[in-house]
C-alpha cells in the first residue's frame, strides 16, 4: 500500500472520529435543555426520510414521478406497513418484495 493511500485512509479516520466524538464528549457533561433533546430527537429520522425521498423519487439525475418507478409504487406499501407496525424488519421485507413482484411483472425500473 502506498503511503498516500495510508495517509488519506488515516485522515478519514480522524475527521470522522473527531466529528463524532468531541460533541459527545462535551455535551456529555452538560445538561442540555428540553427543547434541544426534543428536537434532536428529529434529526434522526428526517436525515433517513431525505436520503430515501431522494432514492425513492430520483432517477438518473430527473424526478421520476411516473409509473414505471418501481420504488416510488413499492414505497406506498411499505410506508402503511412501516406506520402500522412502527418495526424496521417487516417494512423492509415488503419494499424488497413489492421491488421483486413489480420487477418479474416487468415494471421498468
Amino acid at each position: 500500500m502506498r503511503i498516500s493511500v495510508l495517509a488519506i485512509v488515516v485522515g478519514m479516520f480522524a475527521v470522522t472520529y473527531l466529528s463524532r466524538a468531541l460533541p459527545l464528549v462535551t455535551l456529555s457533561r452538560r445538561q442540555m435543555p428540553l427543547r434541544l433533546k426534543t428536537w434532536l430527537v428529529y434529526v434522526g429520522p428526517a436525515v433517513l426520510a431525505a436520503l430515501a425521498a431522494q432514492s425513492i423519487l430520483v432517477s438518473g439525475g430527473k424526478l421520476a414521478l411516473g409509473k414505471e418507478n418501481v420504488y416510488l409504487i413499492a414505497s406506498v406499501p411499505t410506508i402503511i406497513v412501516a406506520a402500522r407496525t412502527k418495526g424496521l424488519l417487516l417494512p423492509v421485507v415488503v419494499g424488497v418484495g413489492c421491488v421483486m413482484i413489480l420487477r418479474a411483472m416487468g415494471v421498468a425500473g
